[in-house]
């Protein structure tokens, strides 16, 4: 291919090298000759001998071939990049103007990763230092070509000697090149070093090269940033005060944990002096309060010194306390008890400014920093007067029910004589939102279509524009036309060339059906594909069957005034009464239905309730074939979920596990109409099995528009996005977890499948893929479509093979409970207990799980017994799994206290 592609240049040159000698001199033409051909390193050579005419007749030749070689389709990629680079080089001795350099040299087509940076810094060397400076600057304000091409750019900050420019891009580059072994020898000869380096400290975003040498586990290498910027401040080289204050002010901006390493690091290499500590306690206060857990963490050992050395007022102390007493992470929260116990030990007298701001910790999630906090209130509760000791007392309502018996000793006091009745709290069923109407102008859909373009994933935006392309292509095709060739005529996809070989590419397909671009062969090709590759791709096939049959039907005219399978609800359902009067306004035009578009109508038809019946009704009485397909799918039993299994979990060859996904068996049944009267493309939903012998891609890459192709039989679409949500919990994954939404709002059975889906999600590594989770889960509960007796029994399996693990399961449970949902979570949670107690040795996280357990079983009055439980609360020892034990069978046997405050 590369070969062929660089032929066909030299071919190209040769045969115009006379006309182009005759044209524009012989030193011209040979050097365009040379740029045609891809003979980059020719360039410069012939560029020498130009006079300032002959530069500038080369230069629109330059442009014109440029234009030219971004028509060239994938197959002269080789040659494409030559001729480009070759460009590039000729370019930048030509153009006179600094502006035109720049814009020329950094020019996203010419620019090939810094390959020809030497041999345009030659071209340039000649130049007058000014003009080389303000080229410099503006290449430097170019992010990419300052980072890809950095050595170009340094290039001519030395050729110059202008000051480095600290520009993002510029300063990335630069990192990148000095990064590797031998990093303070690199940093030391460097004159920029002590120029680009606060800058390195301030950017929003931590350059990777070094943020992958900043971290803890490469310390001890030569190319640790931290140490080696540390080392340079102790030779002088650096300014030690700058760098701290630029490592503060970083800190304090706040950030991802990864960009705010780096100056952690540095600052906590560089120390901080007594007086430094002192005169920065309001930016402490600053970072314990809102800065990530290793900032925060060395912000409170800082002023935790402070405060036992006595440097630290007590007013700055509460402030601290309040601040930190309130964050989440339990390490920060009990070091911040144990300094206030130390504190009031030396100074009892701060009791009365210091308790109050103790009793934030009544709120927290652990019951045991709950009684660590109230031991400490109980300790000096005598050195406080009437109206503090009120305070106090009023703020034990915080306190879980565990502790209240110990809170109304200490206080002399009743707490929760007003709580109200216990009563579960589930968010309101949703409704279906309705879909908005296609573009009712050219201009408007114009504008829907480039969306889809930036934005493809999103379902209802494609739904809509890709009926109003239909709509619109049979209404006025040649306005649409013009007006697609005008938004999208610097696309790739409209410059020639077979850019449909491989897939649809989305809506692409259909526009360049519009416009021509796409070729009626290849398009007919993409329509008689038959089944997909793999059974596991049957979702993502419907939808390109779609686009190439929308195409089809848009590039040979087709009287189709519409498309039947749009959508009526944000779901992908349609109403069954919208669709039967789409078939009447087929019929009445004398319209065959495209049989891809029909097969997908029926799969989102709505097929429950009294107006699916009286929409059968009137498609029967229609008198076509398609209306009595909708009226028997709409009244015969088309269930589409499938039987599903779960394979044990047996050793891989290669990695000693056997991932989630290669253990879903999911059996469809037999189904007539599907099979003889669906196109092919439908046949998986038919007898076939998703069996996962093997690990094709297809399981791995996530799908948005696969609820929409089933969604009124959420069993069958739960099957396909179980491996996409067990990525989320096997191979951390972020945002696996999308699907889950459209299983708790769709309609269809809810089974073993979509239990399963839930579970895994609830077992999610990222935060946000758990509260997805979340959000399904009380969705279900909401709708009585919950089995939560199932779901804790599935999540029981999976905790014990280790595809989810306690603590994230942990933290989805306390989440949902704390909407209100205690009773439901606590109805999963007492089905999946059992087997973990029974487990030989208790599993990490198990004291987690048995502290929210409690939390719902003392706030919901559940009552019962636990196999297991008494046995593990009556080990010895203190561990969280014992204590939360002991707890839970307490409030078992005493029902809770069946309130809420």
């Amino acid at each position: 291919m590369t070969g062929s592609g660089t032929s066909a240049g030299a071919e190209t040159g040769a045969s115009t090298s006379t006309s182009t000698s005759t044209a524009f001199g012989i030193d011209v033409g040979r050097l365009l000759d040379a740029v045609r051909q891809g003979r980059r390193s020719d360039v410069p050579g012939l560029l020498a001998p130009l006079d300032a005419a002959g530069r500038k007749a080369a230069l629109p030749e330059l442009k014109r071939i440029r234009k030219e070689v971004r028509g060239w389709d994938w197959q002269r990629w080789r040659a494409q990049q030559n001729v480009r680079s070759a460009l590039r080089i000729a370019g930048a001795g030509c153009i006179t103007g600094a502006a035109a350099a720049a814009d020329w040299i950094g020019g996203r087509d010419l620019l090939e990763w810094g390959a020809d940076g030497d041999a345009v810094l030659g071209v340039l060397a000649h130049r007058d230092p000014v003009w080389l400076t303000e080229v410099a600057r503006r290449l430097a304000e170019r992010p990419a070509v300052a980072e890809d091409d950095y050595r170009l750019v340094h290039g001519l900050v030395l050729l110059t000697g202008c000051p480095a420019p600290a520009t993002d891009g510029y300063v990335r580059g630069w990192a990148a090149d000095m990064n590797g072994q031998h990093l303070v020898a690199r940093l030391r000869r460097d004159p920029q070093t002590p120029v680009l380096v606060p800058r390195l400290l301030d950017m929003t975003e931590t350059p990777d090269a070094v943020e992958w040498q900043a971290t803890a586990r490469s310390a001890e290498r030569d190319s640790h940033w931290p140490a080696a910027l540390a080392a340079l401040a102790g030779e002088g080289l650096l300014d030690r005060a700058e760098l701290v204050d630029a490592c503060v002010a970083r800190l304090l901006r706040g950030g991802r944990p990864r960009d705010l390493r780096l100056p952690l690091a540095l600052l906590q290499l560089l120390g901080a002096t007594e007086e430094e500590r002192r005169a920065r306690v309001p930016d402490w206060l600053g970072m314990v309060a809102d800065g990530p857990s290793p900032v925060a963490s060395h912000a409170q050992e800082v002023l935790a010194g402070l405060a036992l050395d006595g440097a630290l007022p007590v007013r700055e102390l509460a402030e601290m306390s309040g601040s930190v007493l309130f964050r989440t992470e339990k390490k920060l929260v009990r070091a911040q008890l144990t300094l206030l116990t130390k504190v009031l030990r030396q100074d009892a007298g701060a009791a009365a400014e210091l308790l109050p701001v103790v009793t934030d910790a009544f709120g927290h999630e652990d019951t045991a920093i709950q009684e660590r906090a109230l031991k400490l209130v109980g300790r000096h509760l005598s050195g406080v007067d009437e109206q503090v000791r009120e305070e106090l007392a009023g703020a034990a309502a915080l306190l879980s029910p565990v502790h209240r018996a110990a809170a109304a000793e200490l206080f002399g006091t009743e707490l929760g004589d007003d709580a109200l009745p216990y009563e579960e709290v589930l968010p309101p069923v949703p409704e279906p939102r309705p879909v908005a109407p296609p573009a009712g102008t050219v201009a408007e859909l114009v504008e829907d279509l480039v969306t889809v373009v930036r934005r493809p994933d999103e379902p209802e935006e494609f739904e809509r524009a890709l009926d109003g392309l239909v709509r619109h292509a049979r209404q006025d095709r040649a306005g649409l036309t013009a007006a697609v060739r005008a938004a999208f005529g610097d696309a790739y996809w409209m410059n020639g060339g077979d850019h449909f070989a491989y897939g649809p590419q989305g809506i692409l397909v259909v526009l360049g059906a519009l416009t021509g671009t796409a070729r009626l062969s290849r398009i007919s090709d993409g329509r008689r594909r038959g089944t997909a590759a793999c059974g596991h791709a049957g979702p993502t096939a419907v939808v390109e069957a779609r686009l190439w049959e929308a195409a089809w039907l848009v590039a040979s005219e087709a009287p189709v005034p519409f498309l039947l399978a749009a959508p009526t609800a944000h779901t992908g359902a349609i109403d069954a009464s919208v669709l039967a009067e789409r078939l009447r306004e087929y019929r009445d035009l004398g319209v065959e239905p495209a049989p891809v578009d029909l097969a997908q109508a029926l799969l989102r038809v709505r097929r429950a309730g009294p107006a699916a019946r009286e929409a059968a009704a009137r498609a029967a009485a229609l008198g076509t074939r398609a209306g009595e397909r909708l009226a028997q799918w709409l009244t015969a039993d088309v269930s589409l979920a499938p039987g599903v299994r779960f394979l044990d979990r047996g050793p891989d060859v290669r990695s000693g596990r056997w991932w989630f996904a290669d253990r879903i068996v999911a059996t469809y049944r037999e189904r007539r109409a599907i099979r003889e009267e669906f196109p092919s493309v439908f046949r998986w939903l038919s007898g076939d099995s998703a069996e996962g012998s093997d690990r094709c891609h297809h399981w791995q890459r996530e799908r948005p528009h696969w609820p929409g192709v089933l969604p009124e039989d959420r069993e069958a679409l739960a099957v396909w996005l179980l491996p996409v949500v067990g990525n989320g919990a096997e191979w951390d994954a972020r945002g696996s977890a999308w699907g889950l939404t459209a299983l708790a709002e769709g309609e269809g059975p809810v089974g073993p499948a979509v239990h399963a889906a839930l579970a895994v999600g609830l077992g999610s590594r990222h935060a946000e893929d758990r509260l997805t989770a979340v959000d399904a889960l009380l969705v279900l509960a909401s709708r009585e479509e919950l089995d939560a007796e199932a779901l804790g029994r599935r999540l029981g399996s999976l905790l014990a093979e280790g595809t989810v693990k306690p603590s994230r399961l942990a933290d989805a449970s306390r989440t949902a409970a704390a909407t209100g949902a205690y009773g439901t979570v606590w109805a999963v949670l007492g089905e999946l207990l059992p087997g973990l107690l029974a487990a030989p040795k208790p599993p990490r996280g198990l004291g987690e799980l048995l502290a929210v357990a409690s939390e719902c079983v003392e706030r919901s009055g559940a009552r019962g017994a636990v196999p297991g439980l008494a046995e593990a609360a009556a080990r010895p020892g203190s561990s969280q799994t014992v204590a939360q034990a002991r707890r839970l069978l307490t409030a078992l046997e005493q029902g809770g206290d069946q309130t809420t405050s």
